[in-house]
């Protein structure tokens, strides 16, 4: 290569910037030598501190400290071009779970990688309608995302992840059951199938209406309609058939002046248009489960005794 083919070092720096700021501040060693910085020249950067160790073949740019993201694009990018982040992990890319603690999930083909320090390298198949790409890393879709959180966590886990992806518009219940099809025989169809199961399943916006969830059927009361606007309010759950509203309150200590006000005329609302209002407190649901279950059964009896 002539002197005048070669490439200045500020132009080498930045491209090396660039790529950086594509990938959440990580290179890889291959896309290093991809624009001619030779082994030594890479040594020499990762000994003045110019680059960082991320994962084997992976280096933070300028400096060590990675956002949440960088590190999960140093994992997938470390375990290969077919890679790709999952599990927990990959829910925590969505959007529908907490990142967990401890290593990051990424899956590859069946195929022999040595095990990388802070990941959980899962060996099995994923097909191209399974890939997506959620802020630049290669990531699972949400189905086979939720498919894989089946076979690991618990009902109630699973339930939480499936309600934040339909808030997010990411999947609804229905079109998540359709896609099960795709998946019969597979592990974690049978827990994902039991969770969306019609009878029990219902939309919820907080932890606290999934528990309560359970105490209304335990009472004896339907599938509740869920986030229904009635008399200009927005309502936690209605049982048309009964004329009944239940509102659950998840603060654990006292609301302010204006909500309760706020509160009173909601209720006060539905009182005026031939409606039970019923509300109960975080407290309640959670440390007085019979108490709330006995209410419930009393007042559906009534109402459907008319």
């Amino acid at each position: 290569m002539s002197p005048s083919d070669a490439r200045s070092p500020r132009s080498e720096l930045s491209e090396i910037w660039e790529l950086a700021r594509l990938q959440h501040g990580v290179v890889t060693r291959a896309q290093l030598l991809g624009i001619d910085l030779q082994s030594g020249a890479i040594s020499r950067r990762v000994r003045s501190g110019r680059l960082h160790p991320a994962q084997r073949g992976v280096y933070a740019v300028g400096r060590p400290d990675l956002s949440r993201h960088g590190w999960w694009m140093a994992a997938v990018m470390s375990c290969g071009p077919d890679a790709v982040l999952s599990d927990a992990s990959a829910a925590a890319l969505h959007g529908i779970l907490d990142p967990p603690a401890g290593p990051i999930d990424v899956t590859i083909p069946l195929a022999d990688v040595r095990a990388r320090p802070g990941l959980r390298v899962h060996r099995r198949l994923v097909g191209p309608d399974e890939r997506s790409v959620v802020e630049r890393i290669p990531v699972t879709t949400i189905e086979r995302t939720l498919l894989d959180l089946a076979r690991t966590i618990a009902p109630k886990r699973l339930e939480v992840a499936i309600n934040a992806a339909d808030k997010r518009d990411l999947t609804d219940p229905e079109s998540l059951r359709a896609a099960l099809d795709g998946y019969a025989g597979r592990r974690g169809v049978r827990m994902l199938r039991q969770v969306l199961d019609r009878r029990t399943f219902t939309l919820t916006d907080s932890e606290l209406e999934r528990e309560f969830l359970p105490l209304a059927r335990a009472a004896g009361l339907g599938q509740p309609r869920t986030g229904a606007r009635l008399n200009g309010f927005k309502v936690d759950f209605f049982w048309p058939d009964l004329g009944l509203v239940v509102e659950t309150d998840g603060l654990r200590y006292h609301r302010t002046p204006a909500a309760q006000a706020r509160d009173r005329l909601r209720d006060q609302a539905h009182v005026a248009a031939g409606l039970t209002a019923l509300r109960f407190t975080h407290a309640q649901v959670h440390h007085e489960p019979g108490y709330v279950r006995r209410t419930l059964a009393t007042v559906a009896r009534r109402l459907a005794a008319g």
